[in-house]
C-alpha cells in the first residue's frame, strides 16, 4: 500500500470517528439534553480525550450538530436520480443547494467556522494534530457526484486538483470572502460562484481535450 493510500485511509478514519461523535450528539439532542463532549464520546463509544481533540468545547460541539441538518437536506436535494448528467449542471445545483443553506444560516455558519479556526490555532500553539481542518469532508463527497459523469475522462491526481479547485467556490469560507471583501450581495455571490465553477470545469476538460493520448 503506498504512502498516499496509507494517509487517505488515516483520513477517512479520522473521519468516520468525527461523524460518529456528531450523530452521536444529534441522538442526545433529539432527545431533549444539551450534552456535553464527555457525554456524547461516551454515548458515542470513543474515548473523551478522542471527542476532546475533535470538539474542544461543548458549544463547538452543539453547533456541529445543529448544522448536521443542513448537510442532511443537501444529500437529500443531490440524490442520484434527480441529477441530470450534464456536469456544469449537477455543480451548479450544487452550489444553489449549498449556498442557499449556508445564506440561510449563515450566522450560524460563520460561528462554526470561527471555532474551528480558533480550535486549529489552538493546536498549532501546543503542536498538536489538527483534527478540526478535517471537518466532514461533505463538500469534497458531494463535488466528485457532481463530477461522476466526466470523472473517467482525468487521471487521478488531474481529478483531486479539480475537486480542491472547486471546494474554494462554495462554502460558508467562499461567501466570506464575497461578501466582506468583494461586497457583494448574496445573488451577485452566488452568480460569482457559479461562474468560478464553470470556468474552472470547463478549463479542466479543454486541458485534458488538448492533452495527447
Amino acid at each position: 500500500m503506498t504512502e498516499a493510500w496509507q494517509q487517505e485511509g488515516r483520513v477517512n478514519q479520522k473521519r468516520r470517528t468525527r461523524a460518529a461523535i456528531v450523530a452521536a450528539a444529534i441522538e442526545l439532542v433529539e432527545q431533549g439534553q444539551s450534552p456535553t463532549v464527555a457525554e456524547v464520546a461516551d454515548a458515542a463509544l470513543v474515548s473523551r480525550a478522542t471527542a476532546y481533540r475533535y470538539f474542544p468545547t461543548q458549544e463547538y460541539l452543539l453547533f456541529e450538530a445543529a448544522l448536521e441538518s443542513t448537510r442532511s437536506d443537501i444529500h437529500r436535494e443531490l440524490a442520484e436520480n434527480t441529477l441530470p448528467e450534464d456536469p456544469e449542471t449537477r455543480l451548479e445545483m450544487l452550489i444553489d443547494a449549498l449556498q442557499g443553506r449556508v445564506v440561510d444560516k449563515e450566522a450560524a455558519f460563520r460561528t462554526m467556522l470561527r471555532l474551528s479556526l480558533e480550535q486549529s490555532l489552538e493546536e498549532e500553539r501546543h503542536g498538536g494534530e489538527s483534527s478540526s481542518r478535517l471537518r466532514g469532508g461533505g463538500r469534497v463527497r458531494w463535488i466528485e457526484k457532481a463530477l461522476a459523469p466526466v470523472r473517467g475522462r482525468f487521471e487521478e491526481p488531474d481529478f483531486r486538483r479539480l475537486v480542491a479547485a472547486l471546494s474554494l467556490c462554495m462554502g460558508i469560507e467562499a461567501l466570506v470572502v464575497l461578501r466582506d471583501v468583494c461586497a457583494l450581495e448574496s445573488p451577485e455571490a452566488q452568480e460569482v460562484l457559479r461562474w468560478a465553477a464553470r470556468t474552472l470545469l470547463r478549463s479542466s476538460l479543454a486541458e485534458v481535450h488538448a492533452s495527447p493520448s
